[in-house]
């Protein structure tokens, strides 16, 4: 039972086991990761890339060697097009200053799905605003589904970019973004996956999606929080100008002119997350032992029978019902506000997200302030589920309708 990996289920919250349900908000980690962190900081730790002595050899092979591996967990066609970030909000932020700014006009579009998180909407405004471009939204169904039909509506030369996520972190929504990236291209436009909810489920592999970007972030994985990926199509990296200045970044510096390193490390300025990276690397390692396509079929049990239970609760209303959900069952209660439920469960020990999860454009649309989100991994548990009733119960007996 991969639950045994992960320390933290020996934590007790106001007295009661943990039962953790906010892995859509980050994952835990398990003691792989939590290992290598430690013993690169214990027997590795120096600068990379820059040194000549054994201690940066090192710390640059385990560096590197983690960029390997996350480029075979992509399926990228090269490990020079695993760009090191902060995490996915970065990622984003980079290609749309580095490729928006420098490739946008004034009457192009950028279609945006009302389910995207927010990182996956202000970076293209601030950019559109930049060079005169428009942001537009592509709708959703009432199942909280991207409707295909209104973005074929959409679709037209002034399209420029196509932004979506693979699932929504706030409904579960797995996303049809192989369909969604060839339907861009059929228009001349680029496409950009928000990968953060999707990588902690399954592995992804960039070629059979036909994205031109892909991104996401490290503490989704299992692994540290601080690092992330961006993966791009080569030719258009390099393309791409720098988007920091700074150390790393360089070739040559002249105060007549600078001119800027090879992929991927151009658009890698300053001192990175080295161990980030190495806990990311260890992640992956720790993932090819498990049957992903197994523990993705748990996770939907588990949500399986979280939706029948839940179904019996008065005043426990779902929102969005996707055909396909990764994990999320993301809902309200009758009579109480999401932060009230969320703090009775806190008391039983049991954590899950409440708010708009930073995508108040998709609770505007629902017309909500937020909702409760619950959000399954594999070392969850039907005992966990049966935890999570137990207390939606209590809630409903004291706040919901009679």
């Amino acid at each position: 039972m991969v639950r045994a990996d992960f320390p933290i289920f020996g934590e007790m919250i106001n007295g009661q086991p943990l039962v953790y349900l906010d892995n859509a908000a980050t994952t835990q980690k398990p003691n792989a990761v939590i290992d290598a962190i430690a013993n690169y900081y214990r027997h590795d730790n120096a600068n990379v890339h820059r040194g000549v002595h054994t201690l940066s050899d090192r710390a640059t092979r385990h560096f590197e060697d983690a960029r390997e591996r996350v480029s075979s967990f992509l399926n990228s066609p090269s490990s020079r097009q695993i760009i090191w970030t902060r995490g996915t909000t970065e990622a984003i932020n980079l290609v749309a200053y580095s490729w928006g700014v420098n490739n946008l006009k004034a009457g192009d579009r950028i279609l945006v799905s009302w389910l995207e998180h927010h990182s996956d909407i202000v970076p293209w405004q601030l950019a559109a605003e930049r060079v005169g471009a428009e942001v537009v939204p592509i709708p959703v169904t009432s199942n909280a589904e991207i409707d295909l039909n209104a973005l074929d509506g959409l679709l037209d030369e002034r399209v420029k970019l196509v932004a979506v996520n693979h699932v929504s972190n706030a409904i579960g929504t797995v996303n049809p973004v192989e369909e969604i990236c060839a339907k861009a291209r059929a228009v001349g436009a680029l496409s950009l996956v928000d990968g953060a909810q999707a990588v902690g489920h399954w592995d992804v592999d960039v070629q059979a999606l036909g994205c031109d970007f892909y991104c996401f972030s490290g503490h989704k994985l299992f692994a540290p929080t601080g690092v992330g990926v961006l993966w791009g199509r080569e030719d258009l990296l390099e393309a791409m100008p720098p988007f920091l200045g700074g150390g790393e970044m360089i070739e040559t510096v002249s105060f007549e002119g600078t001119s800027f390193n090879t992929l991927p490390f151009k658009f890698e300025a300053g001192t990175p997350n080295i161990a980030g990276a190495v806990g990311l690397g260890a992640a992956i390692d720790y993932l090819s032992l498990i049957d992903r396509s197994a523990a993705a079929a748990h996770e939907s049990a588990l949500l399986a029978a979280t939706l029948e239970a839940a179904s019996e609760i008065p005043g426990v209303h779902r929102i969005g019902a996707p055909k396909q959900s990764a994990g999320i069952f993301s809902f309200v209660m009758e009579g109480c506000h999401p932060s009230d439920v969320g703090m009775l469960l806190d008391e039983q020990g049991i954590a899950v997200r409440t708010g708009h999860h930073c995508t108040q454009p998709l609770m505007s649309h629902f017309e909500l302030p937020g909702t409760v989100r619950a959000s399954f991994s594999m070392y969850n548990t039907l005992d966990d589920v049966d935890k999570l009733i137990a207390g939606l119960k209590k809630a409903q007996s004291l706040f919901g309708p009679r």
